[in-house]
């Protein structure tokens, strides 16, 4: 398969490794300092675009991929406000968008788990629950959109919450995010329930940026030919 790569940080650099490593061909790179390269014949031959950037460029970076005709694959958070914006330009133009707020194969399980124990907690309203993420300091976005996703998996399951906020002190239907930037840390997520007896929390501790990488290459795989606006739910089938 031919990918082009939209953003070159650490983690496009990542995802260019994993990708040839599984056989498929980068045919061009787009960074800050060659974006009239997404009108090349180079940027057009791709099957598919993998993009990691940053929220105030992700948007423009679909557009400029859609016109010439290639399929996104994003992994680009902090533009969620736009979303619905976003979905009905796909769908009515028959574009193709697969977004994640987290490619990880193990978040994405620990999203499932996430879900689960909410909906078990919904018996025990006694129990109130936060949550803190920790992320290296480059990341721009805060809460990160793994945090936000986690929240709203929270919210759909567990009747007493309905908000998530970016402070310590909260109201009783809200769930507090802590957000924490340092060194290079790749993204800890936990999520804490508590009472005045005892205490749950699950995390997921991500070791590299590899496993991000690879799941982002394997929706790739799983993108190319197909149109809509596409996600881990429609890859993993959970």
């Amino acid at each position: 398969m031919k990918i082009a790569l939209i953003g070159y940080g650490k983690m496009g650099q990542t995802i260019e490794k994993v990708a040839k490593a599984r056989g498929h061909e980068i045919v061009c790179i787009i960074d800050v300092n060659n974006r009239p390269d997404f009108k090349s014949a180079a940027f057009a031959s791709a099957d598919v675009a993998i993009e990691f950037t940053t929220p105030t460029s992700a948007i423009e970076n679909y557009r400029q991929a859609w016109a010439a005709g290639v399929p996104v694959v994003s992994g680009t958070t902090g533009w969620n406000a736009q979303l619905p914006e976003i979905e009905t330009e796909i769908k009515k133009n028959g574009y193709t968008l697969f977004w994640s707020s987290n490619f990880s194969l193990g978040v994405n399980i620990f999203m499932a788990v996430n879900k689960y124990l909410a909906k078990l907690m919904n018996q025990f309203p006694d129990y109130n629950v936060e949550m803190t993420e920790v992320h290296h300091t480059q990341k721009l976005d805060a809460p990160s959109g793994t945090a936000i996703t986690l929240a709203e998996g929270i919210i759909e399951n567990l009747d007493r919450k309905t908000a998530w906020v970016k402070k310590t002190e909260t109201a009783e239907n809200e769930i507090a995010i802590k957000s924490i930037r340092e060194g290079q840390v790749p993204g800890i997520h936990t999520i804490r329930y508590e009472n005045s007896v005892d205490s749950i929390e699950i995390t997921h501790d991500a070791k590299s940026r590899e496993g991000f990488a690879l799941g982002a290459v394997i929706a790739a795989e799983f993108t190319a030919g197909k149109k809509g606006f596409l996600n881990m739910h429609d890859l993993l089938k959970f």
